[in-house]
């Protein structure tokens, strides 16, 4: 016959044994969903959470709440254009409702990434090429919005979304580059256009401001048209020089007596060309 002391001992050991049992513990950021006699009964929340009966109740899954990141392999989406591209994205998400995301859809990171894949290529074959390159932030964007909400009934909720890489076929980057090439050479030719055109007007402009005040210098003086005459025969001949020393030289033969003549209209004083044009009348 048993004491009665070794039943006492036998049922402090099945209480405390039971009460041990009961007591489930979470870890900081995360909750777990307990089930009793099949259906959910509560929430855990991180520490320790008594009176989780054994056998009655069943711990069926603990997850993290915090922000979690799910790499989107690359995909092949068609543009607004006709232009197959291999798109791969990343997605920041969140469980808020641990309850909603267990029971409302099988699995989680799988159910989005095929949202995610089939939202790209919604969005991305309403866009034409040149746009979507142009266009990222705002794709991001959209993609997040979209995605925020159809993931709410699950009570998930998607953070942010980055479009990764946007690969092109062979033949569309060949077509880019060449484009590119082109622009940047239209883009330096016309620079150079300018930059000459700008010169040839600079020296222009300092040909003029010369010969004006060579003008002016010898207005007036005795010998002014000996010096004007002097002036653009050196000219000439340093011009003959320049022409004679280029690589594909050419010969121009020029009067200087003609341009001294003509050059001299610029010295002379209106009286001087009044009497010049009387003297002509009367011959």
């Amino acid at each position: 016959m048993y004491s009665p002391l070794i039943w006492v001992f036998a049922v402090v050991l099945t209480v405390l044994g039971a009460t041990v049992g009961s007591v489930k513990r979470v870890n900081e950021g995360n909750q777990a969903l307990v089930e009793r006699l099949g259906r959910y009964h509560r929430t855990l929340t991180a520490g320790l959470n008594f009176w989780v009966l054994p056998i009655v109740d069943e711990l069926v899954i603990e997850a993290s709440m915090r922000e979690q990141i799910l790499d989107i392999d690359p995909s092949n989406v068609i543009t607004k254009d006709n232009v197959t591209i291999k798109i791969d994205a990343v997605i920041f998400w969140q469980i808020l409702e641990l309850r909603q995301a267990y029971y409302k859809i099988t699995d989680i990171e799988e159910a989005l990434k095929n949202l995610v894949v089939t939202t790209l290529r919604s969005q991305i074959g309403s866009m034409d090429l040149q746009e979507i390159y142009s266009s990222r932030a705002s794709i991001n964007r959209s993609l997040s919005e979209s995605l925020d909400e159809a993931t709410d009934p699950w009570g998930v909720k998607v953070t942010r979304v980055e479009v990764q890489d946007i690969q092109l076929p062979e033949s569309i980057k060949t077509a880019l580059e060449r484009e590119r090439a082109s622009q940047s050479e239209q883009r330096a030719m016309e620079a150079e256009a300018a930059g000459r055109k700008k010169a040839a007007i600079e020296n222009a402009t300092a040909i003029a401001e010369s010969v004006q005040r060579i003008s002016e210098a010898v207005q007036g003086t005795p010998r002014g048209e000996e010096i004007l005459r002097y002036l653009v025969a050196q000219r000439y001949v340093d011009a003959n020089l320049q022409l004679g020393q280029s690589a594909n030289a050419k010969v121009v033969f020029m009067n200087p007596r003609d341009l001294s003549e003509g050059v001299s209209e610029l010295i002379s004083t209106p009286e001087q060309r009044s009497n010049n044009g009387d003297s002509g009348k009367g011959a």
